[in-house]
């Protein structure tokens, strides 16, 4: 019988982090990532990705 479900993930997302915003924190996000037809997530995660493009881990 074959396997049900979705194949496994290559790197799966086993941590979850939470936020506290302000609401006007929380709008420019939501306002972004609706511009830019983005999750507010992948919007937070390509933040992540240009703050180590601009200045390395030490």
């Amino acid at each position: 019988m074959a396997k049900m479900g979705r194949p496994p993930l290559e790197e799966p997302m086993v941590h979850k982090v939470s936020v506290r915003f302000t609401e006007r924190e929380y709008q420019r996000l939501k306002a972004y990532a609706e511009a830019i037809n983005k999750t507010m997530t992948e919007a937070l995660k390509d933040g992540i990705e240009l703050l180590y493009e601009k200045e390395p881990r030490k």
